[in-house]
């Protein structure tokens, strides 16, 4: 039987990427890649699949979008336009508009930085960003405990469930004790695609 370390040694390397690194965002406690973030976490809330919302995250970077207010100084078809090169079209023009008045919220409220959204209360005020629900909330807070140290462990529902299908602790704080603090990003996004995917997570176990 695989110890829990190989376990997560075999994760981290077969999964372990996040899913703001997918999407070429080096995350840093800096304005631009915590709003691409963001804007990753609004585009994953929605009924689409993981792979189509990182590339939709991308074509609004390279449109230039990296910031609230470029964002906003965005015309809406434009967004729409970005949106559909990545084939994020069951949502686009909906997202469309999501993005452009969360823009504008973070703007007013923020001046555009969310850092200035650290500290208690937080989870309260991301979910005043359109389209950012509970899961949208949890996606942000998993990848940002990476820059945010005061967020770790962010372990979820889901994370949990991944680490219930390769036979890893349950609880958050077993879990979190298994990697150093820095790599719990990683972890978390690791369990999150076996939670959906059996066969991978049947593969982690075996190749443990």
């Amino acid at each position: 039987m695989a110890t829990q370390k190989r376990l997560v040694s075999t994760l981290l390397d077969r999964c372990g990427r996040t899913y703001a690194a997918e999407a070429g965002i080096t995350l840093a406690d800096k304005p631009s890649p915590l709003y691409r973030l963001l804007v990753l976490s609004v585009l994953l809330s929605t009924r689409i699949s993981s792979g189509i919302a990182v590339d939709a995250a991308r074509e609004l970077s390279r449109a230039g979008y990296r910031t609230p207010r470029a964002m906003r100084e965005s015309t809406w078809r434009q967004r729409v336009d970005a949106l559909r090169r990545a084939h994020y079209v069951r949502y686009d023009e909906s997202t469309a508009t999501a993005l452009g008045d969360g823009a504008a919220l973070l703007l007013d409220r923020y001046r555009g930085d969310l850092r200035r959204l650290r500290g208690d209360g937080l989870t309260a005020r991301l979910r005043e960003i359109p389209r950012l629900g509970p899961v949208g909330v949890d996606i942000f807070c998993r990848e940002a405990q990476q820059v945010w140290p005061e967020l770790r462990p962010h372990l979820d529902g889901k994370t949990l469930d991944g680490a219930r299908s390769v036979g890893l602790p349950t609880d958050s704080d077993g879990l979190a004790g298994l990697v150093p603090s820095g790599d719990l990003a990683r972890l978390s996004a690791a369990l999150v695609r076996v939670s959906l995917d059996r066969k991978l997570a049947d593969g982690v176990v075996e190749a443990a």
